[in-house]
């Protein structure tokens, strides 16, 4: 026997083994509550979870919300005539009944609604008579071609050409702003979250299928925060297809690695039991998923799996001595049970490093991830042993595990050499190129997106199409970056307000990446162009204060209701982190320089400015969690081997994961983002748990007086094939998301593969490496 084997029972393992049966009842207790709450969770997020919070630019957003009530959370519905244009009696018909049937739409916030048939949308005209304006669709149109002729007037009269109206006239908008609750109709009382996905499921069955039913020759087009989000819930449905079809992966991967299936049932049926925990323990904390957090039942079963198989491989070995298998299962809880606390306790603070980002998604994803761990240390660590000591393993599994123990294997001998004095040194070189060659091509590594449109979908996306249509055939973009000008009270109409909104307006418009902008400036100008015959000449700012009282007067929404608020409105190319970068940089700088007493320059609203505040924040949180993970990780290491060389065996190998992993993302053209961010620090807390296994194992060996190669050879034997078996089966059932409908999914995917394809291959490959220069095993040997 082993000295591992040969150490006194510790209390934990008499506790859980001298009294199995009500290990098995409190468990059975456990999942009945918890199994009931995993029912009962349901997709769940909201508008504010997506953005952080804490960041100034949210912060003055959400100040001056209700100034802002058409620049949030908006969603704009394009309904485009297939043949001919927009003047058309029964297009016309068709748009009325669109926006009736919005308008009733739970959670629209009908006051700020607009199209062409509300009432707030007027058109003006300078006559001989002075100014002339109105509705513009009157109370007296009737479909008539007469009256479709006065609605052309009309709309070229008002201002909205490439606004609510395509600039080729073959569609028009219809904006909808959202409120994030609502009251219950039946209950004026009590307040109802926005449901974003029955919201969107209304638009296509309401709006989008309805219609374009009743009219084949309308086209519907709908984009916005809160359509996206519902297209991302939607496709949460995949995603729990690829979580089934990952489980028969696995699956038939055991079977064939312990070679038994009572064992192999074992391990998948505790790490379902340790998911379903999670979820349970999600709902009765009050949260649900979100597009996010659908990747966290993945992690904890990626998880349980890989400690499952350290398990029923250590209990295997262990039943090749002893034909008992309470024994086999106390022998192999002794051996591998302060490694499988080290590994978990290594991830959980991994993953809590998370909540430094203060974005409310990524926060649920960290307290998702640090649940799962705790859970599988009762299911993976304490149940399962519990549960094989009971049904023991196959008897083929047993004699395939006595046989492996003693025979030579040629493929294990040669994996020894990497810690081969000759070959080591080799392997170093080799990872110090890979680092240099990460870093450098890593920093073309961006934050934020680096494509129009949603980059959480894919390119051909309804969604996408939808954005790509309004972005080809009207002048002011989806992508708005929303300046706020504050003054006192009544001053918005000061001249020296206006002629400095008039200059932050001509600064940003030649500023690369912006398409137009728009203010109360723009009216009043318009306004007093028209007030003197429409003169270009007069299309200024006067200094009369009258005048420009007068001239204001007609830029209704542009300014709150005491005239201390007018937003800018920027409207950008597209969101992507270069033009984001460059296009807020110059509003701040412009700010910084014009800032003063009564006037100030605030940013920033509008999905633009709310990307800036998160972009802003992933990049300033970025280095810091990785740190804190680092950190965190090695202080478990530190603790538990209390040695610097093996601390630095086991975490190096991961830094060398998460500097080509950077690398890769930047090759494959994806940003560090809300989506991506999560990756990086999960992909090191699931790594170390390959390095604190072999570790654990070769310093034991070591310690019996092995030389380091012939150690590394047993460790191979025993943890190293779990090791190799675990990452490709998990690399193999999170390759399946690759073919998610959902992109950054896809991306999550890609890199999670990778993640858990290298940290298996450094941990196998540079850790005995690491070991033939730091570890000196004379040393163990006189400490043991």
């Amino acid at each position: 026997m082993t000295k591992h084997q040969q150490k006194p029972a510790s209390f934990l393992e008499r506790l859980i083994f001298n009294n199995r049966p009500a290990v098995i009842l409190v468990c059975l207790l456990i999942s009945v509550f918890l199994f009931y709450q995993a029912a009962q969770v349901r997709p769940s997020t909201s508008f504010e979870k997506m953005i952080p919070l804490g960041h100034p630019y949210i912060q003055n957003m959400l100040q001056h919300r209700d100034d802002l009530a058409n620049l949030g959370n908006t969603v704009r519905i394009s309904v485009a005539a297939k043949d001919g244009d927009i003047f058309s009696k029964d297009y016309m018909e068709t748009l009325r009944q669109i926006h009736d049937e919005v308008f009733y739409i739970q959670g629209v916030d009908r006051s700020n609604m607009k199209s062409l048939w509300s009432p707030s949308v007027r058109w003006t005209e300078v006559t001989e008579q002075g100014f002339a304006g109105g509705e513009v669709i009157p109370q007296t149109y009737d479909g008539s071609p007469e009256s479709l002729d006065d609605l052309r007037s009309n709309i070229l009269k008002s201002g909205q050409v490439g606004r609510l109206v395509a600039n080729d006239f073959r569609s028009s908008i219809i904006d909808v702003p959202l409120m994030e609750s609502y009251s219950d109709p039946e209950d004026r009382g009590r307040q109802i979250k926005l449901d974003y996905q029955q919201f969107s499921h209304e638009l296509e069955e309401k709006i989008r299928d309805k219609y374009e039913a009743k009219n084949p020759n309308v086209e519907i087009h709908i984009i916005g925060f809160a359509k996206k989000v519902g297209d991302l819930i939607d496709g949460l449905v995949g995603v729990a297809l690829f979580f089934f079809v990952a489980i028969g992966i696995t699956l038939a991967l055991l079977l064939w690695f312990t070679r038994c299936f009572k064992s192999t049932i074992a391990v998948v049926v505790t790490t379902l039991i340790a998911v379903a925990w999670q979820l349970g323990l999600l709902h009765t904390l009050g949260f649900g998923l979100d597009p996010y957090s659908m990747l966290v039942p993945f992690l904890v079963f990626a998880i349980g799996i890989s400690h499952g198989v350290q398990k029923i491989n250590g209990i295997a070995m262990a039943s090749g001595e002893t034909d008992d298998p309470l024994a086999a299962a106390r022998m192999a809880f002794r051996q591998l049970f302060i490694p499988g606390m080290v590994a978990l306790a290594s991830d959980a603070v991994g993953f809590v490093t998370l909540l430094l980002i203060d974005i409310g998604v990524i926060r649920e994803l960290a307290i998702g991830a640090s649940l799962g761990v705790a859970v599988i240390i009762l299911t993976n660590l304490i149940l399962l042993p519990v549960a094989v000591s009971y049904m023991g393993i196959s008897q083929r599994a047993v004699k395939q595990a006595r046989d492996e123990a003693a025979r030579n294997h040629p493929f294990w001998r040669l994996l020894s050499n990497f810690a081969n004095p000759i070959v080591a040194p080799i392997s170093i070189v080799i990872a110090l190129l890979a680092v240099g060659g990460g870093l450098w091509y890593g920093q073309n590594l961006k934050i934020g997106d680096l494509d129009q449109g949603a980059p959480e979908l894919h390119p051909d996306s309804r969604y996408n199409l939808d954005n790509d249509f309004v972005i080809s055939n009207y002048s002011t973009s989806s992508d708005v970056l929303v300046v706020m000008v504050k003054t006192a009270p009544e001053g918005c109409a000061h001249y020296d307000t206006l002629a400095a909104m008039d200059e932050l307006m001509w600064k940003m418009e030649n500023t690369e990446g912006v398409q137009s902008t728009v203010s109360m400036v723009t009216v009043a100008r318009q306004s007093i162009k028209g007030m003197n015959e429409g003169s270009l000449k007069w299309e200024t700012l006067s200094r009369n204060q009258f005048v420009l009282n007068s001239s204001i007067a007609r830029a209704e929404g542009m300014y709150n209701s005491d005239c201390s608020l007018a937003p800018v409105l920027v409207f950008l190319n597209d969101h992507k982190a270069e033009t984001l970068e460059h296009v807020v940089s110059a509003a701040r700088e412009f700010a910084e320089e014009n800032n003063r007493e009564g006037l100030e320059f605030v940013l920033a609203a509008g999905n633009a400015g709310i990307e800036a505040a998160t972009n802003e924040v992933i990049a300033a949180s970025e280095t810091t969690m990785l740190i804190a993970v680092y950190a965190a990780v090695s202080f478990m290491c530190l603790l538990t081997f209390r040695s610097v060389a093996a601390t630095l065996c086991i975490v190096l190998p991961l830094v060398l994961t998460s500097i080509l992993g950077n690398a890769l993302m930047a090759f494959m053209g994806i940003g560090v983002k809300v989506a991506t961010l999560p990756v990086i620090a999960l992909g090191v807390g699931i790594g170390v748990d390959y390095g604190i296994y072999i570790y654990s194992r070769l310093e034991s060996y070591l310690r019996q007086g092995m030389t380091l190669q012939d150690a590394y050879y047993e460790t191979l034997k025993s943890t190293g094939k779990a090791v190799i078996f675990t990452g490709i089966c998990l690399a193999i059932g999170v390759f399946t998301w690759v073919f998610s409908a959902i992109k950054f999914q896809a991306d999550m995917g890609l890199m999670l593969t990778f993640m858990f394809l290298w940290n298996m291959v450094g941990a196998i490959w540079l850790l005995p490496a690491l070991a033939r220069f730091l570890i000196k095993p004379e040393k163990l040997r006189q400490k043991a």
